[in-house]
């Protein structure tokens, strides 16, 4: 400061600081000479609480409030200062002024995994973050312990203590409370609460409240979320045997839409272990428990209907199927000694000798003997 800055300082008997800043905890009040004119007056404002240093020793605190710097209401002060040079001469002191109010959304989280024995996957690494509040609740013991002498003191230079005292409590109360992997999310607010009520007093011991502390997540590794994203898939789907065959008839499905239908041999290939698949399944034995595949209810198909040729005046008529025989037989033009033949005969023979022709005679007598 220059010869202005301390001539004006003798003008000014006004102490008061307006924080325009959002992480400010501690500023001190500049004057040249650290001098403070006898009787110049202390604004304290809301969320605010100042403390008197002289000489290297906390002297006074100050509330909220307007106060008029005398030896009536200095009395620890005057003490101190023993007025050399009378009650109206100036006095030096250092004014710090604290900011009270809440300071909120601070960040904490693990930069290091925390490793941990969990009951279903084994050994498993975890990572965490979250938020926390901080409020300055006894202004001489954090500045006794913290601020010292630093003339603006931010959160910035304290957070990242604070983070590691959380992070190493976090470490040690989640594996001494044993929660599954998979439980841990309908947990974090008891969580929360724990760490909270464990770390409360380490901050009360350098001055600090701390109102509240969120567990925000609890995530695995990278590689971990995609094996158990794997294993939930599995899971969802269900009938691997059907999922299987599904995947085979739409990559089928897919070659058949390329240009060209795909390559032959990538067809022939899907289609020979999408044909084995299925054999698999259906041979498969039936396990313990589970209920064997319910028989198909489709009956075989009917055979084929045999026809015949038969022989009249010498020529080959036919083929006709048994209805036209059977009219035939009744009539009178098909008799046992007609020569016919089918599908599958060697020769033509008399009809009374084909067996499958027999219920066409049923109603006709045999032949007379000796006919």
């Amino acid at each position: 400061m220059g010869l202005w800055d301390k001539l004006l300082g003798e003008f000014v008997d006004v102490i008061g600081w307006t924080d325009d800043s959002n992480d400010t905890l501690v500023y001190r009040f500049e004057r040249h000479g650290n001098e403070i004119k006898y009787g110049a007056k202390l604004t304290v404002r809301e969320g605010q609480t100042a403390v008197f240093v002289n000489e290297g020793q906390i002297a006074d605190t100050f509330r909220p409030g307007m106060y008029e710097l005398k030896t009536g209401n200095l009395p620890v002060v005057s003490t101190l200062q023993a007025w050399p040079h009378g009650f109206e001469s100036p006095f030096k002191a250092e004014v710090y002024f604290f900011n009270t109010r809440r300071f909120t959304d601070l960040k904490w989280g693990t930069q290091n995994p925390v490793m941990l024995r969990d009951p279903e996957f084994g050994p498993i690494r975890l990572r965490a973050f979250g938020s926390y509040a901080i409020r300055v609740k006894d202004a001489p013991l954090f500045l006794r312990d913290i601020v010292g002498t630093d003339g603006r003191f931010t959160t910035e230079e304290i957070t990242g203590q604070l983070r590691d005292m959380i992070v190493a409590r976090f470490a040690n109360l989640l594996g001494q409370s044993k929660i599954p992997a998979l439980d841990l999310a309908g947990n974090y607010d008891r969580l929360g609460q724990f760490l909270q009520q464990r770390i409360a007093p380490e901050f009360a011991a350098v001055g600090l409240e701390l109102p509240n502390l969120l567990v925000e997540n609890i995530s695995l590794p990278k590689e971990v979320e995609a094996v158990l994203d794997k294993r939930s898939s599995m899971g969802i789907a269900g009938n691997l045997d059907q999922y299987t065959q599904f995947q085979a008839a739409e990559a089928l499905r897919e070659a058949a839409g390329q240009p060209g239908g795909g390559s032959e041999a990538l067809n022939m290939g899907l289609g020979l272990a999408m044909a084995q698949r299925l054999n698999e399944t259906l041979n498969r034995p039936v396990q313990a428990g589970q209920t064997a595949p319910a028989p198909t209810a489709s009956p075989p198909p009917l055979p084929a209907a045999t026809h015949y040729f038969v022989a009249a005046d010498n020529q080959q008529t036919g083929p006709f199927d048994m209805d036209e025989l059977q009219r035939q037989a009744r009539s009178g033009r098909l008799t046992r000694t007609t020569m016919v033949w089918a599908q599958g005969m060697a020769n033509w023979t008399q009809a009374g000798e084909v067996r499958e022709l027999d219920p066409l005679f049923a109603h006709l007598p045999p032949p007379l003997p000796n006919a």
